[in-house]
């Protein structure tokens, strides 16, 4: 019989970020970003009833589609999706380390730190699934519990990176076990005393609307979004509301923005490993202005010229990285979301001119 806690224990042990479990299909983990196939017997449907015999909550069982949190004592911490595809479970298993990094470890850019001192505002982290937004977002709230006295609140579905109280106290919620939504998680938060509001992922309007009104009343709040860029971003938040209402949510966006942070994983060339790749933007009185005049191409014009410090687009992270040798010039144009301009860029470096 498949074991699922001695799979896990070796995928930790091997470095996996993910484990992919299919009926009728070798288990996988993904390592370095790649799916790897192990060489085991295909899973049968009792391998997997068995599996989520074993880490499923008994208030879950039968349902569809569900996220829960599961930890193997001593080895790691786990988030779990289970789906259904044509009427057959299939399990995804996402490693949370016990231990979290400092920004510094990550190699993110410094004045990320920046957004730590806020006393108000909000800051989003964005990228694709996978991206390691929750490993971002874990170093940012460390950061702050360990060198301010504040309250945080977390609102996480599940709860991943578990942390202890330091200089902060850290309260954190699981959704449908501690609160309903984050609707309702952001509504009793602010009646919490809280300084720091962490929304696990933002999903809908009615979130959006919870997180700007805990911006608005003096609160720093940070949650992820599942957008490329800072403009991406932007749009999303503005397009989930009716258009007659878009140009108040910009204008009202504008005021309590205080900043983006978006992050991919590019494979180093080296062979092992990954590092993020990132764009920072800081909402200036100038690209505030932007902001609530639609003109958000002028954003990162601005910024590309460098015309804005401690701000830096995706593209010169990875031009950056390029130039150190971290990474390979088909990982960097793999990884642009431009990469005619990340071209012109290299081509710059190989005539000697630098940018």
């Amino acid at each position: 019989m498949f074991s699922i806690n001695e799979f896990l224990k070796k995928a930790v042990a091997t470095g996996a970020s993910d484990v992919h479990l299919h009926i009728g299909e070798h288990p996988a983990i993904r390592r370095d970003g790649k799916i790897i196939k192990i060489d085991m017997p295909v899973l049968t449907e009792e391998d997997i009833n068995h599996a989520l015999d074993e880490i499923m909550p008994l208030h879950l069982k039968n349902m569809p589609d569900v996220d829960f949190a599961y930890e193997i004592k001593g080895v790691s911490r786990f988030r779990v999706n289970v789906s259904k595809q044509l009427a057959k479970y299939a399990v995804v298993i996402r490693t949370i380390p016990y231990q979290i990094k400092k920004l510094h470890d990550l190699h993110l850019p410094d004045s990320i730190t920046n957004f730590t001192e806020l006393n108000n505002g909000i800051v989003l982290v964005t990228g694709p699934t996978g991206s390691g937004k929750s490993t971002t977002m874990a170093s940012i709230l460390e950061h702050i519990n360990i060198n301010y006295p504040k309250h945080i609140i977390t609102i996480e579905d599940p709860v991943e990176f578990i942390f202890n109280n330091k200089k902060s106290i850290i309260s954190q919620r699981q959704l449908i076990v501690d609160t309903p939504t984050f609707f309702d998680g952001i509504k009793y938060a602010l009646r919490q005393d809280p300084d720091v509001i962490f929304i696990g992922e933002i999903r809908d309007r009615e979130t959006v609307v919870s997180a700007l009104r805990a911006a608005e009343t003096g609160h720093l709040v940070f949650a992820t979004i599942h957008t490329n860029n800072a403009i991406q971003t932007v749009n999303r938040i503005v397009n989930m509301f009716d258009p007659s209402d878009r140009q108040f949510v910009r204008s009202q966006l504008a005021e309590v923005l205080r900043g983006t942070v978006s992050q991919k994983l590019v494979p180093l060339a080296s062979g092992s490993g990954r590092r993020p790749a990132c764009e920072v933007l800081e909402v200036t009185s100038t690209v505030k202005d932007f902001i609530e005049k639609d003109e958000l191409e002028q954003i990162y014009d601005l910024v590309k010229k460098g015309s804005i410090n401690n701000m830096i687009t995706l593209n010169m992270s990875l031009y950056s990285m390029l130039k150190e040798g971290l990474i390979t010039e088909e990982s960097a144009l793999s990884a642009s979301s431009n990469r005619n301009e990340l071209n012109q860029m290299i081509r710059g470096v190989y005539h000697g001119t630098g940018l």
